[in-house]
């Protein structure tokens, strides 16, 4: 019983001084220094590059204005991959060379997990990661902080709802062999079980697939009528198209990990149908609303590109750091951030995001999702905010 006790304590204490060694890691009298970690040059690199560029634009607002309390952002941004291995290297870099304060819009569901002893043996916030598996705020951790609803939580509320509006009699799913799949399939399956209704059929693939025939075959001769999708970019135009060649022409449910303009450039018209979970608007330069619109041009001017849902994301994560930076006052470490964060609000954005809140058992700021459709190569909102209460 001593050595139990003994060793209990031990570890305890060896928490509380790594805690204490790097309270304030990253943290300078002029600077604080942020990592990220991108796929800059894999499957999805086309949600990496925009949630960096976000992140820049942001980065250079708040620098322009003066800095947090002083301190001006150092953004370093890692490339991934979007492979997990590649992730934890750049982590180590980014924790033990860079001496980051936080990992910030970390991209992927694996490849975060994959990162997470890397980072907090160090002390080093995990914020607002741009993955919505449960891992980023389950269990409670102070290290950990998450923005939008869950895959799970999103097909547990949008499966059943688009199956009855829908008339679907036979529910199927294609998804990613992995935990971000995983999610999207566990949650549909768990909202359809509580409908009284079951996926009936489901077949996966192995990230980085391409060819999707005997998946598509396999769910048209099964004659479902919605297919969730657990899909990205790349996969979510390769299922719909190769089901369009078919003649299969069921209702297709997605994450908002395929709520993209992405989709419907690089499929064209025949992604028009496909229905996303979302919780921010897509920018697009004509919007009609005028602050997304003069938003969307000045992006676009600095980056010669139009932005997306991702350059957002990228964006908005970086002004709650502000926000929280800002409210931890000018003694910023990693006590007196998690302290802002436990108590912080924020309100809802010029994108039409649900507003955020956080406590100290509450590190997600929100389970609320609503419904886009692509219709005529854009992005319609088809349904209000929907919650788990």
């Amino acid at each position: 019983m001593k050595l139990k006790i003994a060793a209990a304590s031990a570890l305890a204490l060896a928490c509380t001084l790594a805690g204490a060694q790097n309270s304030n890691q990253g943290v300078s009298k002029t600077e604080i220094t942020l990592g990220s970690i991108q796929d800059l040059s894999g499957p999805i690199a086309g949600f990496g590059k925009a949630i960096r560029n976000g992140m820049m634009l942001r980065v250079e607002e708040v620098n322009e204005q003066g800095g947090i309390n002083g301190r001006k952002i150092v953004l370093k941004v890692e490339d991934s991959a979007y492979d997990p291995k590649k992730a934890v290297l750049a982590a180590q870099k980014l924790v033990n060379q860079d001496k980051i304060f936080a990992m910030v819009g970390h991209l992927g569901t694996a490849q975060n997990v994959a990162t997470f002893p890397v980072l907090f043996d160090k002390n080093v916030i995990n914020f607002f990661p741009v993955t919505a598996a449960r891992e980023m705020y389950e269990p409670v951790n102070r290290l950990k902080w998450a923005f939008a609803a869950t895959y799970y939580d999103q097909m547990l509320l949008a499966a059943p709802k688009v199956a009855k509006e829908n008339g679907a009699k036979k529910v199927c799913t294609l998804y990613q062999d992995d935990e971000f799949g995983q999610e999207v399939m566990k949650g549909a399956e768990d909202g359809l079980k509580a409908a009284g209704m079951s996926l009936a059929e489901k077949t996966t693939y192995k990230r980085g697939a391409t060819d999707f025939s005997s998946q598509i075959s396999k769910l048209k001769a099964e004659n479902c009528d919605m297919v969730v999708l657990g899909t990205i970019i790349r996969e979510t135009i390769g299922a719909i198209g190769t089901a369009r060649k078919l003649g299969y022409n069921p209702v297709f449910l997605g994450s908002s990990a395929s709520y993209t303009d992405l989709i419907h450039k690089l499929g064209g018209k025949a992604m028009d149908g496909l229905i996303s979970t979302m919780t921010v608007q897509n920018p697009y330069n004509d919007e009609t609303s005028q602050p997304i619109r003069f938003w969307a041009n000045k992006y676009t001017t600095k980056f010669n590109e139009d932005p997306s849902v991702f350059s957002v994301y990228g964006y908005a994560l970086i002004d709650t750091f502000i926000r929280a930076a800002q409210k931890a006052g000018p003694n910023l470490n990693t006590d007196s951030f998690v302290k802002s964060m436990e108590g912080l609000t924020v309100p809802p954005d010029i994108f039409g995001s649900s507003e955020l809140t956080f406590s100290a058992t509450k590190h997600l700021g929100s389970n609320a999702v609503r419904l886009s459709q692509l219709q005529d190569a854009r992005w319609k909102v088809i349904s209000p905010y929907i919650s788990i209460k």
